[in-house]
């Protein structure tokens, strides 16, 4: 199975940022330093494929001008920021414009289970589950593409 991996970033982490997190020798994975660095330093804009399985698509712009492929994606995990901090990126027309890029069946992940969340993905054409979350979140919400 291949992965085609899309990335949607604002703002990117300059490399001094990035380099000092030191990710793969915190998570006892020193080996892996070499890949890490490669995502990092992929190109913006274009695919890259970092492994014979995985392709990196970076794409540097919000979620809201991105224009999805038509039923492109299986799963969209959704990191926003909460909607307190970012509202303008959790509403329906968001979500509406995800589910454009997202094929029948297909699955958003979130750490929000607000009620306006849930809302604004429901007017968007999605079922939703809230879901028990992993260690540090109480729940996680699962939107699934009618």
């Amino acid at each position: 199975m291949s992965v085609y991996y899309t990335a949607i970033e604002a703002f990117p982490l300059e490399e001094v940022y990035w380099r000092e997190l030191n990710y793969p020798t915190l998570a006892d994975a020193a080996d892996r330093s070499e890949l890490f660095a490669k995502i990092h330093m992929a190109a913006w804009n274009e695919p890259v494929k970092l492994t014979p399985q995985f392709t990196l698509h970076k794409i540097n712009g919000t979620i809201e001008a991105h224009v999805p492929p038509g039923g492109f994606y299986n799963l969209v995990y959704f990191d926003a920021f909460g909607p307190d901090a970012q509202p303008e990126l959790w509403t329906e027309p968001v979500f509406r414009n995800l589910g454009m890029g997202i094929s029948p069946g297909g699955i958003l992940v979130t750490y929000s289970v607000k009620g306006i969340v849930v809302r604004a993905l429901h007017a968007a054409g999605f079922d939703t589950e809230k879901l028990p979350g992993p260690p540090g979140k109480r729940h996680i919400l699962r939107a699934i593409k009618i």
